[in-house]
């Protein structure tokens, strides 16, 4: 059974303005988006599921579908802010969408196979796209799940500090939990954390999540128990979410099954806000100069 794409873009739009304002990074006008969809193409996943918010649906149609269509099948989910919260009443002064674990149960009516989630706006490389296949038509199941782990070296900044999730793994490289670590930096050939936990030194073959993940099915029963279980004690708390890794940790903790930690030799770089467009288009350039990508994705 060919893996499935759900990509979180439900975000996008408060940090860009309009869908329609989204950086082309790529020669011929593409999003890094694209470059995530061209390359899970190439790793044999059938179908694209966009999470995104109902007012942005004919944006995203205009500037995908023409590229897509043919090549991928598409389907489109809403995350709301009243989706899979039963019969609770979202309070008015609620604003901001529940977190990446309730767009993942948000999608469970379009997706019927193992499935891998990504960033929107983040560029995760060819080779992690490849072992995620491998990994969702082979091993995925009920009670092994995976995550895709980046080289934190590869991940840091010369510009700055970085903030990054930090796997930790048992002798058999399963995640036994992902540590958010804060403030990191190179400084005299040693990796740095500047925050107030320990260790401050991290090892300089450490994996980090940059949200990559790989399921079953049989994670959204299991996400909605959980997200139940966070609307009864956060539904008046306006900035509460339910991330991903918190439905990870009570999956590894309460014995439910493990979570394989899949290193990466793939390059990533990420935009968040358009400050960050300069660097990202230049490293994707080097890409394209190397052949790993054509100057234009979709003219084949």
């Amino acid at each position: 059974m060919q893996p499935t794409l759900v990509i979180l873009a439900a975000g996008m739009a408060s940090r860009y303005g309009s869908m329609k304002q989204i950086e082309a990074f790529g020669p011929s006008g593409e999003t890094i988006l694209e470059y995530s969809i061209y390359d899970a193409i190439r790793a044999g996943f059938r179908k694209v599921v966009f999470i995104i918010r109902e007012e942005f649906l004919e944006d995203f149609k205009d500037i995908y579908e023409p590229k897509l269509k043919g090549r991928i099948e598409i389907a489109y989910v809403f995350q709301a802010l009243d989706a899979y919260v039963g019969n609770r009443k979202v309070p008015v002064e609620r604003k901001k969408p529940w977190g990446t674990a309730h767009a993942v149960i948000c999608a469970k009516n379009a997706v019927n196979e193992p499935f891998a989630v990504i960033n929107a706006d983040d560029f995760y490389g060819r080779d992690a796209f490849d072992k995620a296949s491998v990994f969702l038509t082979r091993d995925c199941n009920p009670n092994v799940y995976s995550i895709i782990g980046y080289d934190l070296l590869k991940t840091l900044s010369n510009n700055g500090t970085v903030n990054r999730g930090v796997c930790q793994t048992d002798s058999k490289g399963n995640l036994t939990a992902i540590a958010e670590r804060l403030n990191i930096a190179m400084v005299d050939e040693k990796i740095i954390c500047d925050d107030d936990q320990q260790p401050k030194e991290l090892p300089l073959d450490s994996k980090v999540s940059l949200n990559f993940w790989c399921f079953d099915t049989s994670i959204f029963a299991y996400s909605q128990k959980l997200f139940d279980e966070f609307l009864d004690e956060n539904i008046d708390k306006p900035k509460s979410e339910f991330f991903i890794p918190i439905v990870a940790d009570e999956f590894i903790n309460s014995k439910e099954g493990i979570i394989k930690v899949i290193p990466t030799s793939a390059e990533w770089f990420g935009v968040t806000y358009k400050e960050d467009a300069p660097e990202v288009k230049k490293s994707l350039h080097r890409l394209i100069d190397k052949g790993d990508y054509p100057r234009s994705l979709w003219a084949q």
